[in-house]
């Protein structure tokens, strides 16, 4: 049987074309510390959290309606395997229904049984809704 990735679907009340542009902007809704460009094809960005990092190019972005991170590397630090998220691909999708704009968001790699699962699935949740979808729809998110 096929592991599940992670995956969790909100939905916003913005066009999808604004939903892309804020998932864009990374440092409003994940995390304070944000370097590099996370806006185009092949931008490379990296979240940090100080001992905690990940770096991420954008392999896909299709307007209004997908953008793809890649890990390109990582530092988890508080797990063995530090490179766990390392090949991964963040995706979200994107689709309008009536009237409403509907992210599926999927870590593909980030499946049950590997180290970090509870707690990245915990953190995906909550990042997703405090931070990504607040900023959307209340224009403030709350990065760490």
């Amino acid at each position: 049987m096929k592991k599940k990735d992670f995956h969790k679907t909100i939905t916003v009340n913005a066009s999808a074309s604004e939903t892309l542009k804020k998932i864009n902007q990374v440092s409003k809704w994940w995390a304070k510390k944000v370097k590099g460009k996370s806006e185009k094809l092949n931008d490379t960005f990296t979240v940090d959290f100080g001992t905690t990092w990940v770096d991420f190019q954008i392999t896909e972005l299709v307007p209004n309606k997908k953008v793809v991170w890649k890990v390109t590397d990582c530092n988890l630090e508080w797990i063995k395997n530090k490179k766990e998220w390392k090949d991964t691909e963040v995706v979200f999708d994107i689709s309008t229904e009536n009237g409403k704009t509907k992210i599926d968001f999927t870590h593909i790699g980030l499946v049950p049984g590997i180290e970090c699962y509870t707690d990245c699935e915990a953190g995906w949740s909550e990042h997703l809704a405090i931070g990504l979808e607040a900023l959307i729809n209340e224009g403030k998110g709350q990065p760490q």
